[in-house]
């Protein structure tokens, strides 16, 4: 039906009679000469009809936004003062000489030839017409991309693409499963699979060695930004490599899919930053390293001060006071530091203490806070000297357990740097690494796993685990781009032995092991290889 796309059409087609189709993007009625912006999915191109062409001409009367079209016209320079720079094909047009309605159109619900923000339930209501719009094929055609070029990498480096099942029993992995009923086993259900991460490891039992799949995994949780009841993950396994070689070719994929895609050169290596230091400077194990605020422990130099709500936590083991610096914070009026107070109570934050540093020259005298008549000389200016506060700055802090004052700090640093201009331009991935093993539950005081309990724990042997859980860290490794997780993954148990000390240190009885691993307990007595791997949102 057509000889080009619209957006591909550009001055090596002069002189060419070319055929299109796609929808009317817009439709201009400029004293008899109609104007018709054609688009497809590569973009648009400018159609000129005019009252030479009678029947082409009284078609295009007819036409409104969003009609399907089919035009055969001449393509030529567009008249000089017409070229529009900001399109591809700006520089020329086509002279219409048929225009054929394939299908009419009613009124779009929202119209697709403008920026303004749409309604997020309207957009999802008429999500096909929302696709339409350019920006979101643009973000379609990414993805495509994106797709094709992990594949080609995995590809050329070994990878082999399998396919896992879907319909499975049941496994903890962190969250509730999706259950679909059996047809043919009345009262038993099916699992959908929240990863594939029981059938890779098996592949690697199977001497499949290294394996990858685009595959569409199912959560049962709430709704958040960042997770959604079913998504897709690139996810991968590998046999005889180590963490160092996993993450050094998994940093070259990534390099290669920036290089292909945003033609935008990545840092070689990505730096790496353990879980500790992550948690310490930024509260979060997940750091934006465009910000440049961080966190700094001051719990040493409160621990002796009279005032029990820093004092307090300083003295607690599970507690933590820490301070952030905000350069030119002193321009924050009471009502904004009122609303930061706010924002952190969502993290259980019971209140924000600050120091404004109005001229630090003029020692005390130059400080503005309603904490400072509880603290000493010697603190105060401890806090100033580790810092690193100046004239015009604003000290933040956060006093009570650390879970609390690393969430609640963590958050308004990100928050702080958004609001106020702080987030430097470009891409800043890290390496998040040296995980704990376990953390406790507060209410059950059971022992949960960080990531899976399939993860390997940095130890030479089960009884080393036993012996300190609490300590174990573990061969577990996320990456980090702009302050989002975009990968995760571990080197994997291959210890029949250290798989069951897991499982006991989590809780789990060898009869409840039995029969929910039984399957993999069993096939890690047969030669289990080395082996780790990770997945990718897409």
């Amino acid at each position: 039906m057509r000889s080009h796309y619209c957006g591909q059409v550009n001055e090596d087609h002069l002189g060419q009679e070319i055929e299109l189709c796609g929808w009317v993007h817009r439709r201009r009625d400029h004293g008899g000469v109609i104007f018709i912006d054609l688009r497809d999915r590569e973009g648009l191109v400018q159609v000129v009809v005019d009252p030479d062409t009678v029947e082409a001409f009284a078609t295009a009367e007819r036409v409104r936004s969003e009609y399907v079209l089919k035009i055969r016209g001449l393509v030529r320079d567009r008249p000089e003062g017409t070229i529009n720079p900001d399109m591809a094909t700006g520089k020329i047009e086509v002279l219409g000489r048929s225009v054929e309605i394939l299908n009419a159109a009613e009124t779009p619900p929202f119209p697709l030839d403008d920026e303004r923000e749409v309604g997020e339930e309207i957009r999802l209501k008429y999500r096909y017409i929302d696709l339409r719009r350019p920006q979101m094929l643009q973000r379609m055609r990414m993805r495509s991309q994106i797709a094709s070029t992990m594949r080609r990498f995995l590809d050329d480096n070994g990878f082999m693409e399998i396919e896992t099942p879907i319909l499975t029993k049941s496994t903890p992995e962190g969250a509730r499963d999706y259950l679909v009923p059996s047809r043919t086993h009345p009262g038993e259900f099916f699992a959908l699979p929240q990863s594939p991460q029981l059938f890779k490891q098996l592949l690697m039992v199977s001497g499949m060695d290294r394996y990858y799949q685009i595959v569409r995994c199912f959560r049962d949780e709430d709704l958040r930004a960042d997770r959604q009841p079913e998504f897709t993950q690139l996810d991968i396994e590998t046999s005889f490599m180590d963490e160092e070689q996993i993450i050094a070719m998994m940093e070259k994929m990534i390099r290669e899919l920036f290089a292909r895609v945003l033609e935008v050169p990545l840092h070689d290596p990505f730096p790496r930053m353990s879980y500790d230091e992550a948690i310490e400077r930024f509260g979060i194990d997940r750091p934006d390293l465009r910000i440049p605020l961080e966190l700094v422990d001051v719990g040493d130099v409160m621990a002796n001060v009279e005032f029990k709500v820093f004092s307090g936590p300083a003295k607690d083991a599970s507690g933590r006071v820490a301070a952030l610096r905000l350069p030119g914070g002193c321009e924050l009026s009471r009502k904004e530091i009122d609303d930061y107070t706010k924002y952190v109570s969502i993290y259980g934050a019971k209140g924000l203490a600050y120091i404004k540093i109005n001229d630090l020259a003029a020692g005390r005298e130059g400080l503005q806070s309603p904490i400072l008549k509880f603290l000493p000389d010697e603190a105060v200016n401890a806090i100033i000297e580790r810092t690193g506060a100046q004239t015009g700055d604003l000290i933040f802090f956060g006093a009570d357990r650390a879970a609390v004052v690393n969430e609640a700090l963590g958050a308004l640093r990100v928050k702080l740097g958004h609001d106020r201009g702080l987030v430097e331009r470009g891409w800043r991935p890290v390496w998040v690494v040296d995980f704990p093993m376990f953390e406790r539950d507060e209410k059950s005081g059971r022992w949960s796993s960080i990531h899976h309990p399939f993860t390997r724990p940095k130890v030479d042997n089960a009884a080393q685990l036993a012996a300190d859980p609490a300590n174990a860290k573990s061969q577990a490794y996320d990456l980090v781009l702009n302050g989002t997780e975009v990968g995760g993954g571990s080197i994997r148990i291959h210890s029949a032995e250290m798989q069951a000390e897991v499982l006991k240190l989590l809780g789990i009885s060898d009869e409840e092991a039995e029969a929910k691993f039984g399957f993999l307990l069993d096939a890690l007595k047969y030669g289990c290889p080395p082996h780790g791997g990770l997945a990718f949102g897409l």
